[in-house]
Parts: structure tokens; sequence; C-alpha cells
């Protein structure tokens, strides 16, 4: 188990699944970790289980509902309130939702939490990165991404809504990929990378707020998923191997760098959803 003894890394939808997971195991390896969640109570659980489980005591939570934009500033504020450097970013948290509805700032909230939370939450801090580096930023994707054979820039607001919002979380899981794309290449002169993953499919509370029939078929498919456990491998594994120093804008899966959707791979659409995306978040392009 590699030594993180002296880092400090963020990591965003720790309360559960994979990114609680990783928190542990990170706290496990010396590293100072920052948890960040929308639920106090969860928040306090798992801060409680990390300490107790990694002997660290250098675990702390910060709370922020990442699917609004004040949200999302305000963690960035409270973690460079709290903290000096920077060393890993993981954006994880996201969510698949059975209906449409619209966040506090008028955006579908697919779009708002899965896309623009990494997007304005790594802008907020890329400074405290590029102050700490070598440091790295990790973006949890999915192979969903594929189901889009392309960027739809005329339906980010999520009218055109598909069955159980599979259209919206695919759209969202390609712009994690996208996004990955076009921020390793503006860090190409750095020494700070970014890279996505897929963490497979995991038995965990992901999308347990949809009923019908994607609750009728988690219930069916649920003993085939991968565990928590196995799901943050890859996660861990870009945040902390001598394997990955250096290397960045890729997309892994199962520690193996793999070949994204051709649509993932469009450098056009990259950066017109950078521009679009500091658009919305009231940011510069550059």
């Amino acid at each position: 188990m590699s030594d993180m003894l002296g880092k400090v890394i963020l990591i965003t939808g720790a309360t559960n699944g994979i990114g609680q997971v990783a928190a542990l195991d990170l706290a496990k390896r010396g590293a100072t970790v920052a948890v960040a969640g929308r639920s106090r109570q969860r928040l306090d659980d798992t801060l409680a289980m990390v300490r107790a489980e990694s002997g660290n005591e250098a675990v702390s939570g910060l709370l922020a509902d990442l699917s609004t934009q004040a949200g999302v500033r305000q963690l960035a504020e409270q973690f460079q309130q709290r903290f000096s450097r920077l060393d890993v970013l993981l954006n994880n948290a996201g969510a698949i939702f059975g209906e449409r509805a619209e966040t506090a700032d008028g955006f579908e909230r697919t779009f708002a939490l899965n896309h623009l939370g990494y997007y304005l939450l790594t802008r907020l801090l890329l400074d405290m990165l590029l102050e700490s580096a070598p440091a790295r930023i990790v973006n949890v994707s999915s192979e969903g991404h594929r189901r889009q054979r392309s960027y739809n820039f005329d339906n980010i607001d999520g009218r055109s809504w598909s069955t159980m919002g599979f259209t919206a979380y695919a759209q969202s899981k390609l712009a994690n990929i996208l996004f990955t794309r076009e921020l390793a290449r503006r860090l190409t002169d750095s020494d700070v990378t970014a890279n996505a993953l897929h963490p497979g499919v995991i038995a965990t509370g992901f999308g347990s707020g949809i009923g019908g029939l994607m609750g009728l078929f988690g219930s069916v498919v649920r003993p085939f998923l991968k565990t928590p456990e196995q799901g943050a491998d890859t996660l861990i594994w870009l945040a902390t191997a001598d394997e990955v120093e250096g290397q960045s804008g890729g997309y892994y899966d199962r520690r193996r760098l793999r070949q994204p959707s051709a649509a993932a791979q469009d450098d056009d659409a990259a950066r017109r959803l950078w521009a679009l995306s500091a658009e919305l978040c009231g940011l510069p392009v550059d």
C-alpha cells in the first residue's frame, strides 16, 4: 500500500459507495482526507467510521449540495479556509434520476450535479492544485457514456427526457470525459494530471430513488454487481499509483487505459463544452 502521508485529498460524494471506500483506503495510507457530502448525519457517520477503522484523525467533513453553484462555491471556500494545499481532487459525486427536475440555478439536475459540479469545483480549486503540484484530478465517469453518439448541445436542459433519465445520465458521463480531455490539454505544461474512469456498475444506493422498472431491474441484477470495494479500486489506483504519474487525459477501466467512444474523443466538442460550462458558471473561458 503506497504511502500518502502528507498528501491532502478532497473526495466528493464520499458518504457512501466508492467515495466512502476511497476515503477509508486513503486515510489508512496516511493521507489527510476531506470528505464532502450533502447530509450532515451521513457525513458524521462516515467521519466516525473512517477515523475509527483507519486510526487516522486527519479526516474532516465538508457539508455541501453540489447540484447548486452556491453549494459548489461553498465547498471550495470551506476547503480553502481549512487547507493550504490540495494534492488529489476526486470528483465522484453523481446521480441518475427517474424524473426531470431543475436545480435552484435553473439547470437540469443531472447536468448540474454530474457535470457542472465537476467543472466548477475543479476550476475554483485549480490554482491550489497547481501550487501543490505534482497533483492529480480524477473524474468518475461511466461506460454509460457510449450511449450518446455525440454531445447534444441542443438538449443540455434535458427537455427531451428519455425513459428513466438514462439519456441525461449518459450525456453527463460523456461530459465528464470531454471535460477531462480538455482539462488535460490545458494542463499540458503543468505538473497536474487529469484522468477519468469507469468504476463498473456498483451495488450501492446509486439510483435507488428510481422506482418502477428501474427498481425491478436493480433488484434482479444486484447479485451480479461489483462491490463498492471493487468499484473503488481504479479510483484509488489513479489517485495513488506511481504507474500513472505524469499520465493525463486518459480513460481507465479496471486499471487499464481504454479508448472511450468516438464522441468522447471529439476535441471540438470538448472545447465547446468547456466554453459553455464557463459561461454557465460565470467564469472566464481561460
